[in-house]
């Protein structure tokens, strides 16, 4: 129980990633305010903590509300004395719009996707973030944690996904600066492709029509569980070396290697950096991926370098 005693809270938990990872903290210890916008859903992740001998508290917070998320924190702050561990941003709005607009160019979808996509999962981090940190720099320690994606790095589904990914990923570097000095900790988390409910209804379990389809369920068939991001947070919460990583964005595949973990399937996940698991995702050297080790991987300026702007 090394979180014994902790208070998080993990925004958009009512299912997917968020559910996980609020399963993980409360396995280890910590007390779970989860936020959800749907108060059936919500109780019943909380419920599914307790069986697991977690403690834990739904809180019905529709994350576009700059009120609803108000009044989150002032719940925590009156009912906690002020303690905050954890924050971890994690609620999105947007899957149902990408999967339904999938294939279509920016002009030909209505523009009123960016609001689905970023006010959520963007805007709504920013808020949380805020009033988070408020509470973690008056006791001078702190983790806030937002869950983004590659697509902050490269094209992946559409504009208004890769726009807000890669604000997340400036989110966490921007608010890491400004809180290094205080003892809080900001970080932006990538998890690979992760099997969540929402991706089995409308990935695993749909026929691929065309063939930008087919490598998506590719990505997926061989996907995380969404509780391995809960696995990795808690060994972050627990690393003594935790702030030198303020500030940057880490993938849940090197933190898998960091901190020797496995899926809670027993699965090793897949590395998304070594080359090659790359070669693999380049047609006309797929083949070479055959013959090349699996401990050989990219550095990561490299693919910083790959999406360079200049």
């Amino acid at each position: 129980m090394a979180l014994s005693g902790w208070v998080c809270v993990v925004t958009g938990a009512s299912r997917g990633i968020g559910k996980g990872i609020a399963l993980q903290l409360s396995e280890a210890g910590a007390k779970v305010y989860i936020t959800g916008r749907q108060e059936k859903t919500l109780k019943q992740a909380a419920a599914e903590v307790r069986e697991r001998g977690g403690q834990c508290v739904p809180v019905v917070c529709d994350s576009s509300k700059d009120d609803d998320i108000r009044s989150l924190f002032e719940q925590v702050e009156r009912d906690e004395n002020g303690r905050l561990d954890i924050l971890v941003n994690n609620a999105y709005a947007g899957v149902q719009a990408i999967f339904e607009n999938m294939g279509k160019k920016f002009w030909e979808i209505d523009p009123a996707i960016w609001d689905s996509i970023n006010n959520t999962g963007l805007r709504g981090h920013y808020f949380c973030a805020v009033y988070a940190a408020r509470l973690m720099v008056a006791r001078g320690t702190g983790l806030i944690v937002v869950i983004s994606s590659m697509g902050g790095l490269r094209y992946f589904f559409n504009v208004p996904y890769g726009v807000g990914k890669a604000a997340c990923d400036r989110m966490a570097a921007d608010t890491g600066i400004e809180l290094k000095n205080r003892g809080v900790v900001s970080v932006s988390l990538w998890p690979g492709a992760v099997q969540t409910e929402l991706i089995s209804q409308f990935v695993l379990q749909k026929e691929s029509t065309t063939g930008v389809e087919s490598k998506i369920k590719e990505a997926f068939v061989n996907g995380e569980t969404p509780e391995f991001s809960g696995k990795c947070i808690v060994e972050l919460a627990k690393d003594r070396n935790l702030m030198s990583l303020t500030g940057k964005v880490l993938m849940t595949c090197d933190l898998a290697r960091r901190y020797g973990l496995k899926d809670v399937d027993g699965r090793s996940v897949v590395d998304y950096t070594t080359l090659k698991f790359l070669l693999t995702q380049v047609p006309y050297l797929s083949w070479l991926s055959t013959i090349t080790p699996s401990f050989i991987r990219v550095p990561r300026f490299l693919l910083s370098l790959a999406s360079g702007k200049f």
